[in-house]
């Protein structure tokens, strides 16, 4: 039996073999189709009968050998690769529900999938109830005859509050629903949570996966008969990877690890920071002390994470003067870039959201959600100090 790897080794050193011309790194296969040996073989790979490539919407060895890689890292059957980190969110949850499913939601989610829950779904006749992941005690009563999957961000965007996976997991098997989690704040470096019992993990792969603001791209990874539906939904609905997308992202989760790692150093340092400066509301990371969550951050995750939240005393005026005195940190709607990055949420992706809405979820009008980039942490503080004396 072979050896087990550690995730370093295994996130360099699988790759597709290699062709006739003896390359190191994997070639790019720019091709929309693949030709056929004989009629034969066609055949049977359009009756499923065969593994092999047909059309690049289906399957491309670039994809492939993406979706190899993240499986391995996540601990999960199987997957596939998406356009984009929506696609991803979408395509797991549509393609494994029907009009009169339920599902339940944390209430903390990103913008765009709260758009898919409130608008999209319910045109298909497909409901949600939101629960709040800092009351756990609340969600078996929220579980309906049709409720079908549970669909969770943690540490979840922006505020980074935490779930309990592993009691989440016995949860969903209970009542025989399929538990989601979008798992892109983590990495598969950070956080497993096939390990504690999630049916369906997904990613925006655009994030700390490629890391370096490059590509778009999403995965949905998890049991193999599971992606099997998951399959069939994409391969008709189209929203697959480019080649070249994959070709990136599986280069980028060769240095996943390191990166992480400090990105990880970097943020705890920056959030220690936060916490002792006077115009500072609250600041919020899974490895500080003082995260409500914060036993149960350290049980789950390896590492605390890149992102940071914080809120600036003096309300949306005072957080968007904090934004526009910065000087060498970015103000994007991305993170997980090797750049730091500042975005304000209130104002930009949770702005679809009413007040209520987001207080509900802890978005509070001054709150920046930082991505902590790979710069010397000192330029980053020196760049935070500057950009709070100078939005007073």
């Amino acid at each position: 039996m072979e050896e087990k790897r550690n995730f370093e080794t295994d996130a360099i050193r699988i790759q597709n073999e290699r062709t006739e011309f003896r390359e190191h790194s994997v070639p790019l296969y720019l091709t929309s189709s693949f030709v056929f040996e004989d009629a034969e073989q066609a055949r049977a790979l359009f009756a499923d009968e065969i593994p092999g490539n047909i059309y690049t919407r289906f399957s491309n060895p670039n994809n492939t050998e993406l979706i190899e890689k993240l499986c391995l890292l996540e601990g999960t059957e199987d997957g596939i690769a998406t356009a984009s980190g929506m696609a991803a969110m979408y395509c797991s949850m549509a393609s494994l529900l029907k009009s009169g499913d339920h599902v339940l939601a944390s209430r903390s989610v990103f913008g765009s999938t709260h758009q898919i829950l409130n608008v999209l779904f319910p045109r298909f006749g497909i409901s949600h109830t939101y629960v709040d992941l800092n009351k756990p005690e609340t969600w078996e009563a929220m579980i309906q005859p049709n409720t079908k999957m549970i669909f969770v961000e943690t540490p979840s965007n922006p505020a980074l509050d935490i779930i309990d996976l592993e009691w989440l997991g016995k949860l969903a098997d209970k009542h025989k629903l399929i538990l989601n989690v979008d798992n892109c704040f983590a990495t598969p470096y950070l956080q497993n949570p096939a390990k504690w019992g999630a049916h369906i993990v997904t990613h925006s792969a655009t994030k700390f996966i490629d890391g370096q603001g490059r590509v778009i791209g999403g995965a949905i990874l998890g049991k193999k008969e599971l992606i099997k539906e998951v399959r069939f939904f994409a391969r008709h609905t189209g929203p697959s990877m480019s080649p070249f997308n994959a070709w990136v992202l599986s280069k980028s989760l060769e240095t996943l690890a390191v990166r992480m790692e400090k990105h990880c150093e970097n943020a705890m340092t920056v959030a220690t920071y936060l916490e002792t400066n006077d115009e500072v509301g609250y600041v919020k990371y899974p490895f500080l002390p003082s995260h409500p969550n914060y036993n149960l951050a350290k049980k789950q995750m390896r590492l605390g994470g890149g992102v940071v939240t914080f809120e600036v005393k003096g309300g949306v005026e005072r957080g968007r003067k904090f934004l526009n005195a910065m000087k060498m940190i970015s103000h994007s709607a991305n993170l997980g870039d090797t750049r730091s990055i500042a975005t304000h949420p209130a104002s930009t992706t949770h702005s679809k959201l009413s007040d209520q809405e987001r207080l509900a979820v802890g978005i509070t009008s001054g709150l920046i959600r930082l991505s902590v980039g790979l710069e010397n942490v000192k330029d980053i503080i020196t760049d935070i100090d500057q950009a709070l004396n100078n939005s007073l």
